[in-house]
């Protein structure tokens, strides 16, 4: 359908191979792949304590139970974000309260705004690596010291992204990771939790299968014969192909992040003409991992029409994101005054953005750009 789709995945031959051998080995459960992707994952974070789980929204779950975030609790949280963020809050029975961003152009979490929403019950600070440009940290633990809070790293779109010499989701007390298909390290599903912390990392490890003492890959070795449950637990194990398959994409990731970096500097060459769209992140001092490629369209220009010219030209587009405070569910949260969300919320559009990608595939997409201008003239 697509001549140009959002993103894609990068699969080739190796990925293939690496499934092969973990079904010809018999053993498809967690085990020793999947222990093997952790390790490899702390050495590339620089992270302790790594974990890998049945998905992103698994992780950031995780994060919040092992924390002790629960009912009569509070976390601040960005509006700007994808759902999960703010249901993994939500199951705990927390109260999610959302902060502004930064500016039309800086997507990321307010550090300023956070902290005028701060009130006695709030317990922890989750902020989002929006489209892996990192957020204000050295600001925001600042806060979360001052206030004796808690950070969370929603790093879902930031595996390589880096601040000040740090690895995104390694400077607060747990980051979380996305594997989903159109992550920048892709595993169909799949997610990671990671910290530096040993009474969180034991909490996590006992949490992600049912509270069990021990796993049935130590059964299986003989290292156990039996296992006692401690805590009530989830089964957010992941599985080993898609370990397989992650450890296989880990070593592309540095070349997949630098080619997603191009294509972001080709596209912002192209554009720069286009004065009815504003790029974000246009002066950014810190490493990103280029996960998706938001504009901002002018005021007067209508959005739909504008996607739907995209997509009858094979071009698919997207939002990031419908603000979560305008959702249904999330009405009875919600705060009125995101002036910032709001007007990002209802002017923002992804263009596509993926490793493979051309040149040529972006000079296509700015012809129809300019092009719609013309016709709409």
């Amino acid at each position: 359908m697509w001549k140009i789709p959002l993103f894609d995945v990068s699969f080739g031959n190796e990925e293939i191979e690496a499934v092969s051998n973990v079904l010809k080995s018999g053993w498809l459960s967690m085990g020793p792949i999947t222990q093997e992707f952790e390790n490899q994952l702390s050495s590339f974070l620089d992270s302790k304590y790594c974990f890998a789980v049945s998905n992103g929204t698994a992780a950031l779950h995780l994060a919040h139970v092992a924390l002790g975030i629960g009912c009569d609790d509070e976390v601040i949280c960005p509006s700007l974000t994808f759902v999960a963020g703010v249901n993994a809050i939500n199951y705990t029975g927390a109260t999610p309260v959302f902060a502004d961003v930064e500016s039309t152009n800086n997507f990321c979490i307010s550090p300023k705004d956070i902290e005028n929403r701060i009130t006695m019950k709030t317990k922890a600070i989750q902020v989002m690596h929006f489209a892996g440009y990192s957020c204000d940290m050295d600001s925001i633990m600042k806060i979360a010291s001052k206030h004796d809070l808690f950070v969370i790293e929603d790093s879902a779109h930031s595996i390589g992204g880096m601040y000040k010499e740090k690895k995104c989701g390694t400077i607060g007390d747990i980051g979380c990771f996305s594997f989903f298909s159109n992550k920048n390290l892709s595993i169909g599903e799949g997610g990671l939790i990671v910290t530096d912390n040993e009474y969180i990392e034991k909490k996590i490890k006992r949490l992600r299968s049912h509270g069990m003492t021990s796993l049935t890959w130590d059964r299986m070795q003989g290292n156990n014969f039996s296992y006692d449950v401690t805590e009530k637990g989830y089964n957010y194990r992941l599985n080993e192909i898609s370990s397989a398959i992650g450890i296989v994409q880990l070593k592309k990731i540095i070349d997949y992040n630098n080619k997603r970096k191009a294509l972001v500097q080709y596209y912002k060459k192209k554009l720069s003409d286009c004065f009815f769209i504003e790029i974000p992140f246009n002066v950014f001092s810190e490493k990103s991992s280029f996960h998706i490629f938001p504009v901002l369209l002018d005021h007067d220009l209508n959005r739909n029409q504008f996607m739907l010219y995209l997509k009858n030209n094979g071009i698919q587009t997207s939002i990031h994101y419908p603000p979560v405070h305008t959702f249904t569910a999330y009405k009875q949260f919600n705060n009125d005054f995101l002036p910032i969300t709001s007007e990002i919320g209802n002017r923002e559009v992804t263009l596509p953005l993926y490793p493979e990608m051309k040149t040529d595939d972006i000079d296509y997409i700015v012809q129809t750009i300019k092009k719609f201008m013309e016709e709409i003239k």
